[in-house]
């Protein structure tokens, strides 16, 4: 019997991303043999990776990337940070990333169907295949892609990513201070409460109308107003909407986080001004990683009491 170290077990574990014993198990099985052991896991891993379609993946990480103008932003889903800080994971969200920046593909159905990254195989068929390296349900949940002039940002090693796309003068692309003002309106997004949308000119009326209709009933439920008429405080809330609307959601409205004597607009002004030329800020996305996912609570008393049970 070959003689299986903990160093051996811990390089097994660190590659593939799987428990002590699963990874010492397959030690033990391929007597010794590295390289054998993992494709025993794989091998064990394919036989049940349908099995973890209904597992919760709620971790992960968020990457980006820009190649040639072209910028892709894509979160894939975890059950476990552990496996999301695994350097195979890693690798393979790059390889997602780079056939992304490649192809272009429209929609989650295009890519998943795409040859995977300098490979003859599918990004489904990859996915699945390091499914069964390591060991949980591994979900590619979103992406984006922008063409053009943009800033991104990653944040938490991956918990955050924002990409930005600008149009302005070819010329003072690349000088310090557009990119320095680029990279300011990213981590602006990222910093505090995220903004839906560029401009006031982008809120539809019907948002506007909504948040009206909010902001008077809320005024008529406070005693100070109770005299008043629907006209005067229709009034009163509209002016008062920069404030309690317009300044959460449209990012150029929003206090600048560097310097909140102004807004993230009349900065963006200012430095267009010292620039020489006009800088718009034409869109933004952010991802926040396992956003809207409900994670599974953990009980584990009843978790130690169905393992003694069903020893």
């Amino acid at each position: 019997m070959a003689n299986i170290t903990a160093k051996d077990v811990q390089a097994l574990r660190q590659q593939t991303g799987l428990g002590m014993m699963d990874c010492k198990k397959a030690l033990v099985e391929a007597e010794g043999d590295f390289e054998k052991a993992v494709k025993i896991l794989r091998e064990k891993g394919l036989a049940t990776a349908a099995k973890k379609e209904g597992r919760i993946a709620a971790e992960g990480l968020v990457d980006i990337m820009t190649e040639n103008g072209i910028t892709a932003m894509l979160e894939v889903n975890t059950e476990t940070d552990f496996v999301a800080k695994n350097e195979s994971f890693k690798a393979f969200v790059k390889g997602l990333l780079r056939t992304l920046v490649a192809n272009k593909p429209a929609d989650m159905t295009a890519f998943t169907a795409l040859p995977y990254d300098g490979t003859e195989q599918s990004v489904s068929d990859a996915l699945v295949e390091k499914i069964a390296v390591i060991g949980e349900k591994i979900s590619i949940r979103r992406f984006v892609i922008v063409e053009g002039v943009t800033s991104t940002y990653i944040h938490g090693m991956g918990t955050t990513g924002v990409v930005v796309k600008f149009t302005t003068d070819p010329a003072v692309v690349g000088t310090p201070a557009f990119a320095e003002m680029a990279k300011n309106v990213a981590l602006q997004i990222a910093a505090g409460s995220p903004p839906t949308y560029v401009a006031k000119s982008d809120v539809p009326q019907s948002a506007v109308d909504e948040e009206l209709a909010i902001q008077i009933a809320a005024a008529k439920n406070d005693p100070k107003n109770a005299t008043k008429p629907d006209a005067i405080l229709q009034k009163i809330v509209v002016g008062k909407l920069d404030k309690l609307f317009y300044e959460k959601v449209c990012l150029l409205e929003q206090p600048y986080v560097k310097d909140d004597s102004m807004n993230v607009g009349k900065y963006i002004e200012s430095v267009a001004k010292t620039l020489g030329a006009a800088v718009k800020v034409d869109s933004f996305s952010i991802f926040e990683k396992g956003e809207g996912i409900q994670k599974r609570e953990e009980d584990f008393a009843a978790e130690i009491s169905k393992m003694v049970n069903n020893q």
